[in-house]
């Protein structure tokens, strides 16, 4: 069996201990190295190659958002998840800018831990349940949720609202579930509610439908 490579970066020996012998305790998942500081993070990172750095925010010789920026120049494929005593949506919305992947408050049960590096190995993104969502989409579009029109969607959540509007533009699953941080899978799981809460099966219609609650301007209607 092929195991993540997972490299831990925190400057808290006793926390490293703690998730060390939690993941080597798994089957797919293990852990290769460890680092206290943001340099130590980054040496560290170049010489073990991990698959996923996780990765607090606060720690000392370079923080979080900085040490992230970095490793991404240097290798654009790895994976970093943030797992941090910080549930501040500021600190969440500088991470992502930065190019983190996921982001995991520490309170987080293990269950969820676990989930989140495999989701983040996969390439998909994992935001914990306690971030704000709307958070997500602000940071990707550049767009503040404050600032966004409130529309009548029929009885849609936010969130299929969200997914409403991608589609219609005619986004693919991928870029979806790109933009907003979500799984392919869970892309398509939207995607099944909308056509049985709208009844929409085509694109055409759903271009329409989005249009009537102002979701999209009519210049898409003539695409």
């Amino acid at each position: 069996m092929i195991k993540i490579k997972v490299l831990l970066a925190d400057d808290h020996a006793v926390l490293r201990a703690g998730l060390k012998a939690l993941l080597n305790d798994q089957p797919d998942i293990e852990v290769i190295g460890e680092a206290a500081t943001g340099k130590e993070t980054i040496f560290q990172s170049d010489k073990l190659h991990p698959d996923v750095v996780v990765m607090d925010i606060t720690m000392p010789e370079r923080g979080g958002v900085e040490v992230t920026k970095e490793l991404k120049l240097r290798n654009p494929e790895i994976k970093v998840l943030v797992l941090t005593m910080h549930e501040d949506e500021e600190y969440l919305r500088q991470m992502l800018r930065a190019g983190a992947d996921s982001y995991v408050p520490k309170k987080a049960a293990d269950t969820d831990l676990l989930e989140a590096i495999r989701a983040t190995y996969r390439g998909e993104h994992f935001i914990h349940s306690s971030m704000t969502a709307g958070l997500i989409t602000e940071v990707r579009t550049g767009v503040p949720m404050s600032h966004e029109k409130k529309l009548e969607s029929g009885g849609l959540s936010e969130r299929e609202t969200e997914v409403l509007r991608l589609l219609a533009a005619g986004h693919t699953n991928q870029e979806i579930a790109d933009k907003l941080y979500l799984s392919i899978k869970t892309v398509e799981t939207y995607k099944a509610r909308l056509k049985e809460k709208l009844g929409i099966k085509s694109r055409a219609q759903l271009v329409r439908y989005a249009i009537s609650t102002g979701l999209l301007s009519s210049e898409f209607e003539h695409r």
